[in-house]
């Protein structure tokens, strides 16, 4: 599921205010709905904050 990924998304981001996690992407109405209803099987806005990724490429 798409929110399981999230913990290791780079957009997924601490906020100090409410002490809680949440994704920094605007969505638009229609991206939204389809995500908290299940629609959608992958984020299509997931970007990994794994920084040695692109370093392992090139090896």
């Amino acid at each position: 599921m798409a929110q399981d990924i999230c913990d290791m998304c780079n957009y997924y981001e601490y906020d100090e205010e409410t002490e809680s996690y949440s994704c920094s992407v605007n969505l638009d109405e229609d991206e939204m709905y389809s995500f908290l209803s299940g629609g959608v099987r992958e984020c299509p806005y997931f970007q990994s904050n794994d920084e040695y990724r692109i370093v392992r490429k090139q090896m």
